[in-house]
């Protein structure tokens, strides 16, 4: 009977531990959030209007220079197209936002990524490769673009979106299953939304009341609210409905009062941050460990906690290519974390991944202001204007003027980004754009 009560005294042991965890973890979320319920505001468009330089493969029209334009190995300016405020480089088209809010599309339109009717019957189709503007309700204030599909966040706080996801059967749709939008569509939401980002196949945003919902691909976790046996649409009970409409991501059940205050999408990956904490929450692809997760964890399907991003450094943005992450911190300092090879992570000519955060060394001293991923290429632009690339070279996008790897990062030079300021980059598929005052 001895044996029996210490048994008992045991379990009750055990089960208060887990109540007292219990009410600290509710505690501590209460204290995280108690600032945080004020509602978040509807950006506006940004102030900095500048020119587009465009670099890599233009054989599709992602260059915005006509269709005779099919490379540019350096930096080269898009000519027409004035005041631009902000950029989006897709897998094969490209988004721009003018400082009067409008949008304009160019590129590849075989699946709806540019918003607009591209089908004439001259010969020298230019409705693809020259900037067009993108008929919108209203301003927009942000854009997002991904390998098929486009996003404009509206002045109101509504989302418009247009084109595909796409997953591993081939086009998933945007809305409705196989049904590609070639026109902006209403992404409905009850709520205001104040911003969006868009991965290779899904979509991430965040709404005024601080919750994160998203829609597209749920394959390699990115939703981050469908598990491993229904993130196949042929497995899904719900078809692709479960994919398409947006929903609101699922952290772990003790945390569902969490309220968040900032995201960002990877290519196959998502990055939240909880309001009033430094705690950054992933979901998505985690094979060369690029989410921030330990080497185990190849696909989390559900948010969790990332060790490594939530040191107390302050981080401002996040950008994934296939399979590496760059991040920048409110210092400035340039970190990078996944796969090594082509010298996508700009720590010279190694041959290990990373498997945690790396500061940059040769970024060190150099205050970062934006960053960019193509998928196996890196961007820096610096407080300086100036601007650096690494990684792959075979698609010209580093704008080097060659196709070589590049291991370290290396400052982008040209006649046409001389005595310019860079203030913001956006590395696509084969391409990358640059935003010059």
């Amino acid at each position: 009977s001895g044996i029996r009560m210490a048994k008992v005294t045991k379990r009750k042991q055990v089960t208060e531990n887990y109540r007292r965890t219990k009410i600290l973890k509710t505690a501590e979320v209460q204290v995280n959030n108690k600032n945080v319920l004020q509602e978040l505001q509807v950006p506006s468009i940004p102030k900095q209007a500048g020119v587009v330089l465009v670099c890599g493969q233009g054989d599709v029209g992602q260059l915005g220079l006509g269709p005779d334009v099919t490379e540019k190995m350096k930096p080269f300016p898009i000519p027409n197209l004035k005041d631009v405020v902000s950029i989006a480089a897709g897998g094969m088209h490209s988004i721009c936002l003018t400082k009067n809010g409008e949008v304009y599309s160019f590129g590849c339109n075989d699946e709806g990524a540019l918003g607009r009717i591209t089908e004439s019957e001259g010969p020298d189709d230019k409705l693809e490769s020259l900037p067009i503007k993108v008929n919108l309700p209203s301003k927009a204030v942000r854009i997002s673009a991904g390998d098929s599909h486009s996003c404009a966040l509206l002045e109101d706080g509504t989302l418009y979106a247009w084109g595909t996801f796409r997953d591993s059967h081939g086009t998933l749709g945007l809305v409705k299953e196989d049904t590609i939008s070639n026109v902006p569509i209403h992404i409905k939401h009850s709520k205001k939304i104040v911003k969006v980002n868009s991965g290779a196949d899904h979509i991430i945003l965040l709404d005024s009341l601080g919750d994160v919902y998203t829609c597209g691909c749920a394959e390699q976790g990115q939703l981050g609210r469908i598990n491993i046996r229904s993130c196949d649409r042929y497995y899904s009970r719900n078809g692709c409905s479960s994919f398409l409409s947006l929903k609101k991501i699922e952290p772990d059940i003790r945390l569902s009062r969490l309220k968040f205050d900032d995201i960002w999408a990877g290519t196959y990956g998502s990055f939240v941050k909880v309001a009033g904490s430094t705690d950054i929450y992933v979901f998505g692809l985690n094979n060369y460990c690029q989410m921030g997760l330990p080497e185990e964890t190849v696909i989390s399907y559900f948010p969790q906690m990332s060790a490594t991003w939530s040191r107390d450094i302050g981080w401002k943005k996040f950008s994934s290519g296939q399979h590496h992450t760059l991040a920048v911190n409110s210092q400035g300092e340039c970190y990078v974390m996944g796969r090594y090879e082509y010298g996508r992570l700009g720590l010279g000519n190694i041959t290990h991944d990373a498997q945690d955060a790396t500061e940059i060394p040769a970024m060190k001293g150099r205050k970062c202001i934006d960053i960019s991923c193509g998928n196996s290429s890196s961007f820096a632009v610096t407080a300086d204007g100036d601007i650096y690339s690494w990684g792959m070279g075979g698609n010209g996008d580093l704008g080097s003027g060659n196709e070589e790897d590049i291991y370290t990062p290396t400052k982008v030079t040209g006649k046409h980004i001389e005595g310019k300021k860079v203030v913001a980059v956006s590395g696509g598929g084969q391409h990358s754009m640059i935003l010059v005052v």
